[in-house]
């Protein structure tokens, strides 16, 4: 008997614990929920109104017959964007926008605005665009894609074949792929992930699990299943940085250039380049140094800083906070205006006339002036650099080619046109005669632009 009411003792219990059990999850709705909120669930919710759809029509090459004008047809554009500063900045893939004459944001709540091209950088694939809001909006978490580890869980979310803010889960598949996807596009040091990658969300965040932001969504591996790309997070915010420098968007200066590192601490800017003169300099920033602060905002890393001085204007005296070999230091920055670099104006020799003249003025018909490197940069082309057009003459051939002051050479035929000395090694080549018409390219406006140029036969020096 009593061994019979131990048992009966055991049974009661246990049909106890499995009635509290059920009621936890079945009739405990709060606690269900908490079961339901997972950290996915949790990521997703962060970051959302931070995620934009972006869309648009744009030309594309068409059919043509052979010997026949090559068509351009109309179809809709689609991709993503990440708001990256709360006066409406955001950074989305170059490819998204690319020949998207109204480019149309669509929030959360399905509202929609029209924004515009801030700058791009072709060779990385990326872009920034602004739209114009009466409101603040929400910008997304960022994490740091130097600890990243293979296995970890990673989030996609994006307007994938055109559904809205989709999200989808997966793991990063491994680190550092390079991937060519055509002749012209070859993306370097991606993260791999399994998490679905489709049509539309290219633009778009590879989340943590924490809901940051470790990557731009890029591309997806035709043909495969499972295999998606996305640029780590913090090359794609150092390049973003760049593009919304205040150098290019307010004609201003600082004369600072670094990269984002991340230590145990946390995310840092690692001052890397102090341009000679510059109001950097002479505030006495110098390489190695780590900015932590500007205008009293905390900075960790160059988007950071370049948000912190968008708004500054010309001599207005900036407040940083530098560490220097474990030393906080305090220093002022006066911003001012971008200047030419010294002797930025090539003069191209001539072979019979006086320096002033120059091969490129007699030929081409062009004056060009050379860009400095950094001041290209400002351009967001994938070009190594290019030549300015300062003036056309008149009835020249680069006139009839509608070439225009202000555009930039940067190739003729195969060549490129970085340097003076380019011009001439072009016009001195044996073949170039024969190559004509010859085929020029120049920026203009943010995009490459092509024509075919005939010039008189040209004398040899």
């Amino acid at each position: 008997m009593q061994r019979r009411h131990s048992q009966n003792r055991r049974w009661a219990a246990t049909t106890i614990i499995a009635i509290a059990a059920v009621t936890a999850l079945g009739g405990g709705h709060v606690k269900g929920s908490e079961l339901r909120n997972t950290p996915e669930v949790k990521a997703i919710k962060r970051a959302a109104p931070s995620v934009v759809n972006i869309h648009g029509r744009k030309s594309i090459p068409g059919d043509a017959s052979y010997g026949q004008t090559e068509t351009f047809r109309q179809v809709n554009g689609m991709g993503t964007g990440v708001v990256i500063d709360g006066r409406g900045y955001i950074v989305t893939n170059y490819h998204v926008i690319e020949g998207v004459s109204r480019i149309q944001v669509t929030f959360e709540d399905d509202s929609t605005v029209t924004a515009e091209l801030v700058a791009n950088d072709p060779s990385t694939d990326l872009a920034v665009i602004k739209i114009n809001v009466d409101r603040e909006m929400p910008v997304i978490a960022f994490g740091t894609s130097d600890d990243l580890m293979v296995g970890e869980k990673v989030i996609a979310l994006g307007n994938a074949y055109g559904y809205n803010h989709t999200a989808t889960e997966g793991i990063i598949s491994q680190l550092h792929r390079t991937v060519q996807v055509s002749d012209e596009q070859t993306y370097e040091d991606l993260i791999q992930t399994d998490a679905s990658i489709n049509p539309g969300n290219s633009g778009g965040p590879l989340l943590n699990i924490d809901g940051e932001m470790v990557g731009i969504n890029v591309a997806v591996r035709v043909g495969a299943q499972g295999i998606g790309f996305a640029i780590p997070v913090n090359q794609a915010l150092d390049i973003a940085a760049r593009l919304m420098s205040i150098e290019k968007i307010e004609n201003l200066a600082h004369g600072v250039g670094g990269k984002t590192t991340t230590t145990p601490a946390g995310v840092q800017f690692l001052v890397q380049v102090v341009e000679a003169g510059s109001p950097a300099q002479q505030s006495g920033l110098q390489a190695g140094d780590v900015i932590t602060a500007a205008r009293g905002l905390k900075i960790g890393r160059p988007l950071d800083f370049e948000r912190a001085l968008l708004g500054a204007h010309l001599g207005e005296e900036i407040e940083l906070q530098v560490k220097r070999k474990q030393q906080e230091i305090p220093l002022n920055l006066v911003i001012d205006r971008t200047q030419p670099a010294v002797g930025a104006t090539v003069a191209l020799r001539s072979s019979s006339n006086s320096n002033n003249d120059t091969r490129g003025w007699d030929i081409l018909g062009l004056r060009l002036e050379a860009i400095p490197q950094r001041q290209f940069q400002n351009y967001g082309a994938r070009y190594r650099g290019g030549l300015k057009v300062v003036e056309v003459r008149a009835e020249s051939p680069a006139f009839q080619q509608g070439i225009r002051s202000g555009d930039v050479l940067v190739g003729m035929h195969i060549w490129e046109t970085v340097t003076a000395d380019n011009v001439d090694y072009i016009l001195d080549r044996p073949e170039f005669d024969r190559l004509q018409p010859i085929k020029f390219y120049i920026l203009r406006g943010g995009e490459t632009l092509y024509g075919h140029m005939r010039v008189a036969s040209v004398p040899r020096r």
